[in-house]
Parts: C-alpha cells; sequence; structure tokens
C-alpha cells in the first residue's frame, strides 16, 4: 500500500479539472464513476473524489502491468488511486485529462450488488441507503452549498467581532413553551421511581429534575451576550413534533446570534445583510453545484438567490401587513384578521406579488408570541420580527428581548411559567441589564431554499424524523 496514504498531497478532482494544472505529476484518489474499454488497448475511467459535481477522466492504458488483473474489473463505485500527469484533453467536455502511470484498486464494488448503478434513482430509495447516497450528484452537491452556508455563516459573525458559544443540548428550561421536547433520563421506563402521591421522584434521576434536549440556545446566549456584547450559537436543536411533512426534522441545526445594546432596529439590519452575505457566497463559491440545481431541481434558483442580494428588504409592521392581505382581493385558504398568526400563504403574498422582494415583519400581537420578546407601549403588540423571503415564507424569527425586569416577570405569569425555575434568567435583568435582541435561522431550510430541494429530509446528512433514526 502506498506509503503516501497519511499525507495531504493529494491532488483533488477539482484542481485536476484545472488547465493550470497541465504539466503536472499528481496523486489523486476517488471513486470510479464510470469506465469505457476501447478495443485500441486503453480504458477511461470517470473519477469523482467530492470536491466537485464534475468527474476527471483517466486514461489508463493497457501497458499498465495490472491492466487485465485489475483495471478491467473496476465497476461504479469501486474506490482507486491514480498517479500520473495532467494533460490537455481532446474532447470538449473537459479542459484537462489524467495519462495514468498506475492504477491501484482500494476496493472493488460489485456490480451486481452496488444500489447506484441506474440513474434516476428516487429520493425516496436514497433516504433508505443514506451511507451511500452522498456518493450521488444531488448529494454531494447538498452537502457541498450546505458546507458553503456553514463557512459563510462563521465568517459572517467572527468577522464582526462575535464569540461563538456553545449552547448546551440538555436543558431543564423550555425557550419556546411548546412543551414539544424529547425527554432526558436514565430511569428505567419499566420501573420508575415514584412518589407516595404516585408521581414521578425525578429527584432519583440522574440530574434529580426533568430535562430534555434542547429546542433552542437563545437563553444561554443572552447570558453569554450580556457579559461578551455580541455572541451566536451553531447547534443542533430538537423538537418532538409529530409532523412527517416535507418542511419537518425532530433534529435540525441552529444559527442564533444576540446582541447586547442592541435594539429591534438593529436586529432587522443585521438579519438583512446576514442572509445577503450567505446567499452571495454560495452564488459565489458553488458555480457548478448551483448550476446544477437550476437545472435540474429547480429552474429560479440562481434567479432567487440573486433577487435576495440585490433587493432592500421591505419593512412593514404587522398591523400594515395585516392591512395590505385585508384589501389585496385574494382568497386565503386560512381568513386574515388582526391577531392571527400569518400562514405561508400570507407570507408568501407579500413577498412575491405584492412587493416582489424580502419582506421583514415586526411588532406582532402579545398573544401569539414568546414571553421574553419587548412588550411595546401599546400593550398589545411586541418587538419581535419575521424576515420572509419568495417560496417559503419566514426564514428568520427574532425579537427585541425585554431587559426590564418587573414587565418580564408579569410575562412570564401571564404564560404559566414559575419565575422561580427561571431565576438566573431574572437576575440578567436585576444585574446590569441592558437593551438586547436576536434571532434564529433554520439551517436547514435555508439549505432546502438555497438548493431548491423539495425535501427538508434531503438536506441533512441523516435526517431524523417521526418513526425515523436510522443510521
Amino acid at each position: 500500500m502506498s506509503t503516501k496514504l497519511g499525507e495531504l498531497n493529494q491532488t483533488k478532482v477539482v484542481e485536476a479539472l484545472n488547465a493550470n494544472s497541465i504539466g503536472k505529476s499528481i496523486r489523486l484518489c476517488g471513486w470510479v464513476r464510470t469506465r469505457r474499454d476501447s478495443k485500441a488497448g486503453f480504458s477511461f475511467l470517470e473519477i469523482n473524489d467530492g470536491s466537485t459535481l464534475k468527474n476527471v477522466q483517466v486514461l489508463a492504458e493497457a501497458k499498465l502491468p495490472n491492466y487485465e488483473s485489475e483495471i478491467l474489473k473496476i465497476g461504479i463505485g469501486s474506490s482507486v488511486e491514480i498517479e500520473g500527469t495532467v494533460v490537455a484533453s481532446p474532447g470538449k467536455e473537459q479542459a484537462t485529462e489524467i495519462k495514468a502511470d498506475s492504477v491501484k484498486v482500494f476496493g472493488y464494488a460489485d456490480p451486481l450488488t452496488y444500489p447506484l448503478q441506474k440513474k434516476g434513482t428516487s429520493m425516496e430509495f436514497l433516504r433508505t441507503i443514506a451511507h451511500l447516497r452522498p456518493r450521488t450528484n444531488t448529494f454531494g452537491a447538498v452537502a457541498r452549498v450546505r458546507n458553503e452556508i456553514c463557512k459563510s455563516i462563521h465568517n459572517f459573525f467572527q468577522s464582526r467581532g462575535f464569540i461563538y458559544v456553545h449552547a448546551p443540548i440538555i436543558t431543564g428550561s423550555d425557550c419556546e413553551g411548546a412543551g414539544q421536547m424529547f425527554k432526558v433520563t436514565t430511569f428505567d421506563l419499566l420501573d420508575v421511581p415514584r412518589k407516595e402521591d404516585k408521581s414521578i421522584d425525578f429527584e432519583q434521576d440522574f440530574f434529580g429534575r426533568p430535562t430534555n434536549l434542547t429546542v433552542s440556545g437563545q437563553l444561554e446566549a443572552e447570558i453569554y451576550a450580556t457579559a461578551l456584547t455580541n455572541v451566536y450559537t451553531f447547534g443542533p436543536t430538537f423538537r418532538a413534533e409529530n409532523s412527517n411533512t416535507s418542511r419537518h426534522l425532530s433534529e435540525f441545526w441552529m444559527i442564533e446570534p444576540e446582541m447586547a445594546f442592541c435594539n429591534l432596529e438593529g436586529n432587522m439590519s443585521v438579519a438583512e445583510e446576514f442572509l445577503k452575505t450567505i446567499f452571495n457566497d454560495v452564488l459565489t463559491n458553488c458555480g457548478t453545484d448551483m448550476q446544477f440545481f437550476n437545472e435540474r431541481i429547480d429552474k429560479t434558483v440562481i434567479e432567487t438567490l440573486k433577487g435576495i442580494v440585490e433587493s432592500d428588504f421591505v419593512r412593514l409592521s404587522y398591523t400594515e401587513a395585516v392591512d395590505v392581505l385585508l384589501k389585496c382581493g385574494e382568497t386565503f385558504e386560512f381568513p386574515v384578521s388582526w391577531g392571527i398568526d400569518l400562514q405561508s400563504e400570507h407570507e408568501r403574498y407579500l413577498t412575491e406579488k405584492k412587493f416582489k422582494k424580502p419582506v421583514i415583519v415586526c411588532d406582532y400581537p402579545k398573544d401569539i408570541k414568546a414571553f421574553y420578546m419587548r412588550l411595546n407601549d401599546d400593550n398589545k403588540t411586541v418587538r419581535a420580527m419575521d424576515v420572509l423571503v419568495p417560496k417559503v415564507g419566514e426564514i428568520i424569527g427574532g425579537s427585541q428581548r425585554e431587559e426590564r425586569l418587573d414587565v418580564l416577570e408579569q410575562r412570564m405569569k401571564d404564560a404559566g411559567l414559575d419565575t422561580e425555575e427561571y431565576w438566573w434568567y431574572l437576575d440578567l435583568r436585576r444585574f446590569g441589564t441592558v437593551p438586547h435582541a436576536g434571532f434564529g435561522l433554520g439551517l436547514e431550510r435555508t439549505v432546502q431554499f438555497a438548493t431548491g430541494m423539495s425535501n427538508i429530509r434531503d438536506v441533512i446528512p441523516f435526517p431524523r424524523a417521526p418513526k425515523s433514526a436510522d443510521f
């Protein structure tokens, strides 16, 4: 076996395809996509290593010592190491190809049982083989775009002086108050300890109290924002919502910046700049993959992303939005009235028909928003915001947080929350309280929007959903 395997000096396919590499001696490793044999005494291997959507063509001549014994047995899915020289390609579809000096086979793939032999394999089938689907063009492209989005997110905040904070995955608080949380316990579920009144004795559990998987890192981010000014979290969150739809996951990743000394207006400005930066980076750095999505998945994805990058987002209050919807003459499945939570059809009308650009709606009725959002002087609305984009509606949700201790305590009581359970959260208002704001962006919905993929389960490597926890 090659002594070079422990080194990171191998050439990537994306580099070998560059005309500037012509004349270079290279070592390349990857998986075979196709093999074509010529009667003239050579074979063409198409190799991909995941660095790009495109394959590089390798010319393997019959004079190679293992040509008949190994190379002619190579099938789709086999893994190989190529050593050779990058040369100009006589073909029209690529600028370069590799003339092989040696071809080493690491692992064969049986053509009779390898599941990715046929083209046009359905997304439903590929979800059953999540361990192999990254080798397809579609899922390789999704992974690269997802990676670019993650890189862009970190670059955006790091370049602006935000500090990355890791929020806990196991928590005793419910940020959203929805109650749809996965419980964490070490109890034997067939023999749960109980008190005399038959209630569960959580004092005997691992943490000594009820705990859950987090639905948000916001409350913890507020702690660090009130010490470090600008922070962000980026990690997995969980929701035990029994929604088996193309837009819901039970495990997903959230990005949640929190900014001290910031009001709602500043929050909206950061959110707008944030989205524009992410989608501009995708368009700039994932051109080949985005062209693939535009041709194969959704013929409008590039146009849509460009529209967001080049637009000035519209800003209007919830009351103004409701007024627009009531006067628009459209027939909606869900009737519009002041006090309802806007549905996707309402949000899409605003972005796709009325304004034809992204819209930020703010100042929502307090009764449909969370306890931690700052109450406006009208005592009816809170300083909440939703960023709406074409095709999906809401993509970011956020607010200016309630920094006044007395108002927050009353809001928590109105929501039925035990203020003693949130003593530490209230302490942030007791000791040096400051105006602060933040928002949340779901990574998977962002990737789904950017790629045009129809099902959110296809933009996360290993989807977790009701009745689905394989791999």
